[in-house]
């Protein structure tokens, strides 16, 4: 079988991927990026039924979509298939790591999480990533922006409770150009074409963040990252999932990585998916906590000085989504319905932090974050008031036809009244919590397939805060607070102890040697030399914050170290 060579082959293209594809680049490597999915250009993104039924992960089954859903005992998982990975269907916070939650605890005796690095060591590549990502603020103090109605409501109830709410920092682009006023839905004036060749919009407020932003209004990482990796000589190959990956023969040095090439696109090669192989001088893994985890314990026979701390420190950080339903406010002296509207704005605009006893407070630390959803699943939600009043005018218009009288022609009184309660879907606002949930889950193969046995127990009293914090914003509301939407809607949990992650993180920890960690400070694995892992599975525990920012940190860390080492500079 033919064989390529690269001095750096880069699996997947979310925050640690696509950051080391470009820093590597730069540094003068020639870099192959293998990424599973497709590419999404403006106006890709599915919105139809008919569109959302093919954009699932699953190329046994023919499917080579957007989402990656992964259900295990106690957790499920959300992840991302396509080129730039979770930045295609995250909120757009970036938040550094709180400078007192980079703990270390004794393992030796009874401790779950020892990191290998500080603040101190991430504050640089912090710097740097975001000069590359742009964040800005919501620009709420400004019209039409200030019309962010679960902005104001998430603001005026998280004061109520004693807690300040600040705006993080999005990668979203709000201004046609730098230093220009934000309006919504003008082109954005970029220094060079992105990799899509295809003009971007400016934030249209339609809270479609996480299922793709059909504008280009997100600073995703193929509009940065990637466009600036290709253009430096990166070849950046979709459709291509890897499968098998060891060390080359003894002399030759390196890594053969073999993958499968999905035809993904319309009139793709009939004779199915073909295989080829790459080799590299280094190896990057970064295809997600599940995903690199499960490389390496799939193919951990060609591997087996792999540390034994393979699959551990597995958590969710501690990613916990309620929801504060029928909102009420008081006018004139009684309480009437609040309109929060929650498709209206970025998906997250707000938050508020709840301070960890390593800090000054009582308990782990967590974040609660304003959320909001498109409108269409407004409508959706609508659907389940609108039987009555249906119901109450089709009667009307019958009896009168009925009768034979002669009726009003105009409808549009009545029709406005099928919509008249509109409570249920403006008036809710979901809540999504993440903080310090205890990493002591574990990944493991179980006949062939992905197992992760993770116990909430240990994390029960931080999940208690989460939750007891999320009624207090749902009850300043006037709102009911419900704990479990995902067993409310649908019956699709049965199981109360089974959350949802977006942040799934751990199982190729971090560690000072082998016997903590499977990588080290840097992200090589122990007894590998060359190999390199580098997205979220290399937390040795939770981040605490939205972990993109700290992904791609570490990410521009170790890149800059195999840039050292090419040019004979490393310490």
């Amino acid at each position: 079988m033919e064989e390529t060579h690269f001095d750096v082959v880069v699996v997947g293209s979310g925050f640690g991927g696509s950051v080391m594809a470009y820093r590597l680049a730069e540094a003068g490597l020639g870099v192959c990026l293998l990424e599973r999915g497709k590419a999404y250009p403006p106006g890709s993104f599915p919105r139809s039924p008919h569109q959302v039924r093919e954009s699932f992960w699953d190329p046994s089954e023919g499917l080579h979509g957007l989402f990656d859903f992964w259900s295990f005992h106690r957790i499920h998982a959300l992840v991302a298939s396509g080129l730039g990975g979770g930045s295609l269907i995250y909120a757009n916070v970036l938040m550094r790591k709180d400078e007192r939650w980079f703990v270390k605890e004794d393992l030796q005796n009874g401790g779950f999480e020892h990191w290998p690095v500080t603040r101190a060591d991430l504050d640089p590549h912090y710097d740097a990533v975001e000069g590359m990502l742009r964040p800005q603020k919501y620009p709420f103090d400004r019209e039409p922006y200030s019309g962010t109605s679960k902005t104001r409501a998430f603001r005026e109830a998280a004061r109520k409770v004693g807690m300040e709410p600040f705006s993080p920092d999005l990668a979203v682009t709000f201004a046609p150009a730098e230093g220009e006023a934000p309006v919504p839905g003008e082109p954005i004036r970029e220094e060079r074409a992105n990799l899509h060749g295809r003009t971007r919009q400016t934030c249209r407020l339609v809270g479609e963040c996480d299922i793709g932003c059909n504008y280009g209004s997100k600073n995703t990482l193929d509009y940065n990252y990637l466009s600036e990796a290709k253009r430096l000589g990166a070849e950046i190959m979709t459709g291509c999932e890897v499968k098998t990956m060891e060390p080359r023969a003894r002399g030759a040095g390196g890594y053969a990585v073999r993958y499968v090439e999905h035809q993904t696109s319309p009139g793709g090669d009939p004779g199915g998916p073909r295989t080829r192989v790459v080799t590299a001088d280094r190896l990057v893994l970064s295809a997600g906590s599940l995903g690199s985890t499960y490389l390496l314990l799939k193919n951990r026979s060609a591997f087996p000085r792999v540390s034994k701390r393979l699959g551990t420190r597995f958590c969710g950080n501690g990613d916990y989504l309620t929801l504060a339903v029928k909102a009420t406010e008081e006018a004139g002296g009684r309480r009437v319905p609040r309109v929060i509207d929650p498709g209206y704005g970025p998906v997250i605009t707000s938050a508020v932090r709840g301070a960890d006893d390593l800090d000054g407070g009582e308990g782990r630390g967590f974040y609660l974050e304003d959320a909001g959803f498109p409108n269409h699943l407004a409508w959706m939600v609508q659907t389940l008031s609108l039987p009555v009043p249906l119901w109450r005018l089709v009667k009307r218009r019958f009896l009168w036809d009925y009768l034979g009288e002669s009726a009003d022609p105009h409808l549009s009184v009545e029709l406005s009244d099928v919509l008249s309660n509109t409570g249920l879907s403006a008036g809710v606002l979901p809540l999504l919590g993440m903080g310090r949930d205890v990493p002591n889950g574990r990944m493991k193969l179980r006949s062939g397939r992905l197992d992760i046995d993770w116990k909430r127990r240990k994390s029960g009293p931080y999940f208690d805060r989460v939750r007891e914090a999320s009624r207090g914003i749902s009850d300043a509301l006037g709102a009911r607070f419900v704990h479990d939407p995902l067993r409310s809607i649908g019956r699709i949990v049965t199981d109360l102890n089974r959350l949802l992650t977006v942040h799934p993180l751990g199982g190729c920890p971090m560690g000072r040697d082998a016997s903590e960690g499977v990588v080290d400070s840097y992200g090589e694995v122990f007894g590998y030399p060359g190999l390199y892992v580098a997205d979220g599975s290399v937390m040795p525990g939770p981040v605490g914050a939205n972990p993109s920012l700290t992904i791609a940190a570490l990410a521009d860390r170790f890149a800059g170290r195999i840039a050292e080492e090419r040019n004979g500079s490393a310490g």
